[in-house]
């Protein structure tokens, strides 16, 4: 965690199935509940409701400053990330960043949502905080992932940073991002989820647990019978085509330019894609937008004076 005159900088990466922060990644799921759940294990108490975090993930949702949960699951973020350093009170300034194409129209309606309440109350997993939110900066989805790798950017460089919601692609030139060269796609991993799902459904007529099928998606393969894993690994490996059919439909030429690929998206192309090895670089860190956003935020911060 970054901290500058008593500051703590804490980033958020707001994604449609995991919240990440630079030490901690969360399932976006959330349910309200008026009286304590029986089980523990992620709740957060805020304006005398519980909250248990954690199962399943949230639906696609265009712009998450309309979406009551995303700032639940903030206050869950960085409680999480406070703890990890045994810290119940602070001032926080908060880095976090919308999709690329996005972020021109959405990013002043979206600090003004994560700053609603200068100093907030809570407690999560029976443990109270308190904080002051006294800044907000907000970046570009994917880049900051790799702006400590910038260095080693030569000539043309394409970024893809495949979310669960959203695919976000950037040309970089001679380590200089691109503003006029960035798209975004909803074309994230969970299309590949409910692809999986309903070919099970249909050749089986049976329906398969989520966690069995992120599994596959996660590590190539789980523990069921080879029919169910092959239809699977068939939709897993059709999905990972489209994604470079859509990357060749913005120019992707792997002769010509590298390819850095950041986000859950990357395991998927690592399990299930054919691809040179050499060209293509895939980023396993999913904490590795946020702790880019916690970079870029102090360097601003520190700037500034």
């Amino acid at each position: 965690m970054r901290e500058l005159r008593n500051t703590k900088i804490i980033a958020v990466d707001h994604g449609y199935g995991n919240m990440k922060t630079a030490n901690t990644v969360t399932s976006t799921g959330i349910k309200a509940y008026e009286t304590e759940p029986i089980f523990t294990g992620n709740i957060l108490e805020y304006n005398g409701i519980y909250y248990r975090i954690g199962e399943g993930h949230k639906e696609f949702i265009p712009d998450k400053a309309m979406d009551e949960e995303y700032y639940l699951l903030t206050l869950m973020a960085v409680a999480r990330e406070l703890n990890v350093f045994s810290i119940r009170e602070a001032d926080i300034h908060l880095a976090a960043g919308l999709p690329l194409t996005w972020i021109r129209n959405q990013r002043e309606e979206f600090r003004s949502y994560l700053l609603q309440n200068s100093e907030i109350h809570y407690r999560f997993n029976s443990k109270e905080y308190h904080i002051r939110f006294v800044g907000c900066s907000l970046y570009p989805q994917g880049y900051p992932a790799i702006v400590n790798w910038l260095g080693d950017f030569k000539g043309t460089n394409l970024l893809a940073d495949i979310g669960n919601g959203t695919m976000n692609i950037l040309y970089i030139n001679n380590k200089k991002a691109q503003e006029s060269r960035c798209w975004t796609e909803k074309f994230g991993v969970n299309q590949c989820m409910i692809a999986a799902k309903n070919a099970v459904l249909d050749k089986f007529g049976v329906k398969i647990e989520e966690s069995t099928v992120e599994q596959i998606l996660r590590f190539g393969t789980a523990d069921i019978s080879a029919p169910y894993l092959d239809c699977i690994t068939a939709v897993a490996r059709q999905y990972v085509t489209d994604i470079f059919a859509t990357l060749r439909k913005y120019e992707y030429n792997p002769d010509l330019m590298r390819l850095y690929v950041v986000g859950g998206g990357g395991c998927l192309i690592r399990n299930f894609g054919t691809y040179d090895k050499a060209r293509v670089t895939i980023l396993d860190d999913v904490c590795a937008t946020a702790k880019g956003y916690e970079s870029l935020a102090y360097m601003s911060l520190k700037r500034r004076g």
